[in-house]
């Protein structure tokens, strides 16, 4: 059994003894200690707080603990159950709560479940909030309500539908553009929460035509829930049985899109958030943010529209924290994950879809023909696992004066530039591994210059 406690939130196996794994007793504590964290923190002037989770066997389970330890620490809880985490997001900031826990493990496999933690505006706490959480946590430094003070449960069904209409109020979102180019698209929701929200976003954008894979929301995931093209191989196949002009694949919660063409390639997960971008700054200039490994495409594409590109260090809440610093109109992250200030700052798939439809209707191409508009660029990703003994800041300090030559950001882990590739290394927040992350214009020049990184990290520990 596994549990992971990080400054991004709990995640963890479910089961196991006391302190090793996500079970009902580490559940109160953390949610006891976020609810302590949120009364003396939010600015908000409810007492309320939104709960929404996955479609994960474990999901009634967890949730119904999380209803129970709210209300026991005096908080009123929206609860509104199978829901994406942007549409929890969402949720957070049209009920003016003063806080949200979202019950998902993103692309876990299933017998993983999280508590991701939210603010009053719907987004994750920083590292900072998210440390005094988990000193909360560990020195239980928490009191529950009296009879007198306990907290009720609402349930609240709505804001899928809620979610969904906010986002065809996008000025971006042209559903007349999408009806009339008379799209068929295939979907993997992999048995999750996608499944009962993409085929009613598709068919309020006016698409008429939705080819369905995996979309019971049972949460026995069809195939591993991470959206990478290696798992993907059956909505391939699908794209060109069904001549489906475009697919879109989602992990667990909604918060990462992949994209396939209508040959059945990758339109590649990269890319996703370069053609959302394309297309906003096309129709409103600005800055774009992503993190440190993400492809330089969104460099290119943003310098292209004369905008600015900044790079953040990895993690939603450090791209969404750069986003407001340089007021950039649209960013995210490379695996995926658009954020659309103009709806919310959170990766939102739901809002990547509308968006991407939009530009495709009206470029009049197809989906790969939109693809080779782009810079080629290629990212190998790999690891080195550790040990407990492993000296990682050491290690990266070494790897770091081997490299002094070029440049280097140290924002996170390290990352260097060379002038036509980069190779970024960070210690995992969630495994004991060290991830490489290579960019090069051939898959072969990313995957050796990760390799020789690997080496590197092999000669030194």
């Amino acid at each position: 059994m596994t549990l992971i406690k990080s400054i991004s939130g709990i995640r963890g196996t479910i089961g196991g003894y006391p302190d090793d794994g996500l079970n009902p007793l580490a559940i109160v504590k953390f949610v006891a200690a976020y609810a302590t964290f949120i009364r003396k923190n939010s600015k908000a002037t409810s007492n309320k707080i939104v709960v929404g989770r996955d479609a994960r066997i474990s999901g009634p389970m967890v949730k119904h603990i999380v209803l129970g330890t709210l209300t026991g620490m005096g908080f009123d809880v929206v609860d509104i159950d199978m829901a994406t985490t942007p549409t929890t997001e969402y949720a957070v900031a049209e009920e003016q709560a003063c806080g949200g826990i979202i019950l998902t493990a993103s692309h876990n496999p299933k017998q993983w479940n999280a508590l991701k933690l939210l603010n009053e505006r719907g987004e994750f706490l920083n590292a900072e909030e998210g440390r005094q959480v988990l000193d909360l946590a560990a020195s239980e430094a928490f009191v529950f309500a009296d009879v007198d003070h306990l907290g009720q449960v609402t349930e609240d069904n709505t804001y899928t539908q809620k979610h969904i209409e906010s986002i065809l109020r996008l000025e971006l979102v042209d559903t007349e553009a999408i009806r009339a180019a008379d799209f068929r698209i295939a979907i993997d929701a992999v048995n999750s929460v996608g499944g009962l929200v993409l085929p009613g976003l598709l068919c309020a954008l006016g698409v008429k035509e939705i080819f369905k894979l995996h979309c019971a929301a049972h949460g026995n995931f069809s195939h591993n829930p991470e959206p990478l093209p290696e798992h993907l191989t059956e909505i391939s196949r699908l794209m060109t049985q069904a001549k489906a002009d475009v697919g879109f694949v989602v992990d667990p919660d909604v918060d990462r899109l992949a994209i396939v063409c209508e040959n059945g390639e990758m339109f590649g997960e990269e890319y996703t958030l370069v053609a959302v971008s394309d297309y906003v700054l096309s129709h409103t200039p600005g800055n774009t943010v992503s993190n440190l490994s993400s492809s330089r495409a969104l460099r290119d594409i943003t310098h292209l529209h004369g905008g600015r590109y900044d790079a953040a260090a990895v993690g939603e809440v450090n791209v969404v924290a750069k986003m407001k610093e340089t007021n950039a109109v649209i960013g995210g992250e490379g695996n995926g994950g658009v954020i659309y200030p103009a709806a919310h700052y959170g990766r939102d798939a739901l809002v990547g879809i509308a968006l991407f439809l939009t530009f495709l209707a009206k470029k009049k191409m197809k989906a790969s023909e939109l693809r080779a508009t782009y810079p080629p660029y290629f990212i190998a990703k790999q690891k080195v696992e550790l040990t407990p003994d492993t000296p990682v800041d050491i290690i990266l300090e070494k790897v770091k004066e081997r490299f002094a030559a070029y440049d280097i950001t140290d924002i996170d882990g390290i990352k260097i530039d060379l002038p036509d590739k980069w190779v970024h290394l960070r210690k995992s927040n969630t495994e004991p591994i060290i991830r490489i992350y290579s960019e090069a214009q051939t898959m072969e020049e990313a995957t050796g210059l990760g390799n020789r990184l690997i080496e590197l990290i092999n000669s030194i520990r």
